[in-house]
């Protein structure tokens, strides 16, 4: 009762980086408000996924296997969690801001009379003053989001129902590893009881999914770039440092919005979240919405011609001068250095 739930998305039996990157979190937030943290895992086929799970310190796991379950429907998965939801009452429910959790969470949230606040970036435990009402509420779950096209950073509360929910980006929490010897409880639900045969009205007759044409994700160093490259052909200077540095290649909006780059490339607010061990970002402004997607960078180096860039702020070295100056010296010294 009132403890911290974290829904995990599952593929072809491996548990998604985002819900991992949630269970850390959560682990955190529950140890500070004094609760468990439990974990819903829905698919089939998962014989052994507390192997996954568990290092995380998750204290109970909810598993609801069943071969209608996969792959994900919305009508299914909402009953199930809208009904577990009304029995366990939890404080705060957390999902990843991905196409299921864009999906599932308004739904659940919307059955619950809830509310819910998408694409958080960061969650903090806090305490909130109402003068009106002359309340003050304690332990809640301040969910934080850029807010007005990025313009600010808005905090969102919810004082009166329950649960609290938010969906958090990928790439935004950290993912570690609680205790790998750590086994909580696991709890196998029996899916009839809390599904409807309407609820399978929908069944997937054929699935494909296109595998991604980058690593941005995954990868440790990322050449970024953004308007201030000036044009297509010298975004291309970008893939050539990619490539001597065995790096990826990604782009702010700016530069996908003039077509300097493809969309799947776009990172911060409205495109993908990186956290690399160096990042180097050549022509980028720094606008807030770029820097929400990558400012957890370990090192972030700065190539722009203005020396007053407001990434320039939180770049940890700053090299002042044009894309097509700069990147051919960087190229030709790692290959005479690299040797």
């Amino acid at each position: 009762m009132n403890n911290l739930f974290v829904y995990c998305e599952i593929e072809d039996g491996v548990i998604a980086d985002v819900s991992l990157e949630l269970l850390t979190k959560g682990r955190s937030l529950a140890t500070q408000l004094g609760c468990q943290l439990e974990a819903i895992v829905v698919g089939n086929h998962l014989e052994g996924i507390e192997k996954q799970v568990f290092p995380y310190g998750v204290d109970r796991l909810h598993i609801f296997d069943d071969t209608r379950l996969a792959p994900y429907t919305s009508l299914p998965h909402t009953s199930l969690l809208v009904n577990l939801f009304k029995e366990e009452k939890p404080q705060i429910c957390l999902m990843g801001a991905t196409v299921i959790g864009r999906d599932l969470g308004p739904r659940v949230s919307s059955a619950l009379k809830s509310g819910l606040t998408a694409d958080c970036t960061s969650l903090e435990i806090g305490s909130h003053e109402d003068k009106k009402e002359g309340k003050t509420y304690e332990n809640l779950l301040y969910q934080i989001r850029p807010a007005f096209g990025g313009n600010i950073v808005a905090t969102i509360i919810n004082p009166e129902h329950r649960p609290q929910m938010a969906t958090v980006r990928e790439g935004v929490m950290k993912k570690e590893v609680y205790n790998a010897d750590f086994k909580g409880e696991t709890i196998c639900h029996e899916v009839d009881k809390y599904v409807s045969d309407t609820d399978f009205v929908v069944s997937v007759l054929e699935r494909n999914v296109a595998k991604a044409k980058n690593n941005l994700k995954g990868a440790p160093i990322i050449v970024s770039g953004g308007y201030g490259t000036g044009s297509k052909d010298n975004f291309k200077l970008l893939f050539d440092l990619a490539k001597v540095l065995n790096a990826e290649v990604g782009a702010s909006r700016a530069a996908v919005d003039a077509g300097f780059c493809e969309h799947d490339r776009q990172i911060g607010q409205t495109g993908i979240t990186v956290r690399p061990k160096l990042y180097i970002a050549c022509g980028i402004s720094g606008q807030i919405q770029h820097i929400a997607g990558m400012q957890e960078s370990s090192i972030i180096i700065s190539i722009n011609s203005d020396p007053n860039a407001p990434i320039n702020t939180i770049a940890d070295y700053v090299i002042t001068g044009s894309i097509e100056e700069v990147i051919p010296k960087l190229i030709k010294s790692y290959k005479k250095n690299s040797k």
